[in-house]
């Protein structure tokens, strides 16, 4: 069996790939920042083999401690966070925080977790990102420059990696119903809907199975890749 560790693992995508790695038998570490009722439903739920601890994931401190007494051999990034505003309305804050949680720490993350991969000689990393890491988006600049670099990070961790067994992959989400999204007026989630061609939005769902697979002994030879699921809706 096993260890995963599921950053921004208490709600949305992140909670939905918690169930998932647990149905598929793994044990899981999930991370969170001030959700502790969401975390403690979450584990009495799953169960024993599933354990939720608050940590920030962009502080290097926070960090170190967290792996201090944990070896993942499996890795997914979910933690993210937003600033919507166009550049003109930003401050340094809004880009420091977004990148602080979305791209440092994802880096910090893998930075824990490579060496004992390297040693078992066997691993998996998998960031989320967005679409919106390659489309670009209005009132996204911050966030879109952190998912977009999530692309150079994982390609070359996948070289650096890829000889010991490590494989390293993003998946990039379309528009997906979540508690965060949920916050956003109904007119965009519409707009989203009508650019797909499956005629929905996305579910946490369908991210966790994509990250299932990503895991898997089938997916030896997936690495450096990004896995586009959206509906579509960047077609």
């Amino acid at each position: 069996m096993s260890v995963a560790l599921v950053t921004g693992g208490a709600g949305g995508i992140g909670a939905a790939v918690v169930r998932a790695l647990h149905a598929a038998g793994h044990e899981v570490l999930f991370t969170h920042v001030g959700q502790n009722a969401q975390a403690e439903a979450l584990s009495q739920a799953c169960g024993p083999t599933v354990r939720g601890l608050e940590s920030d994931t962009s502080s290097e401190q926070a960090v170190v401690q967290l792996h201090a007494d944990i070896q993942p051999t499996i890795l997914v990034h979910c933690a993210g966070i937003t600033r919507d505003k166009p550049i003109w309305k930003q401050d340094v804050a809004d880009f420091d925080a977004v990148i602080g949680v979305n791209l440092r720490g994802a880096w910090l993350q893998a930075r824990a977790v490579a060496s004992h991969m390297r040693d078992a000689e066997w691993g998996r990393i998998v960031l989320i990102g967005s679409i919106n890491g390659t489309r670009g988006k209005f009132g996204q600049s911050t966030y879109c420059a952190s998912k977009s670099g999530l692309h150079g990070l994982a390609k070359s961790l996948a070289k650096e990696l890829g000889a010991k067994g490590v494989t390293v992959n993003v998946i990039e989400p379309g528009w997906i119903e979540t508690p965060m999204t949920a916050q956003i007026p109904q007119e965009y989630a519409d707009a989203a809907r009508t650019e797909t061609v499956t005629g929905r939005l996305g579910t946490p769902e369908d991210i966790a199975h994509a990250v299932c697979f990503l895991v898997s002994k089938g997916a030896a030879h997936f690495t450096g890749n990004i896995l586009r699921i959206d509906g579509g809706q960047s077609l």
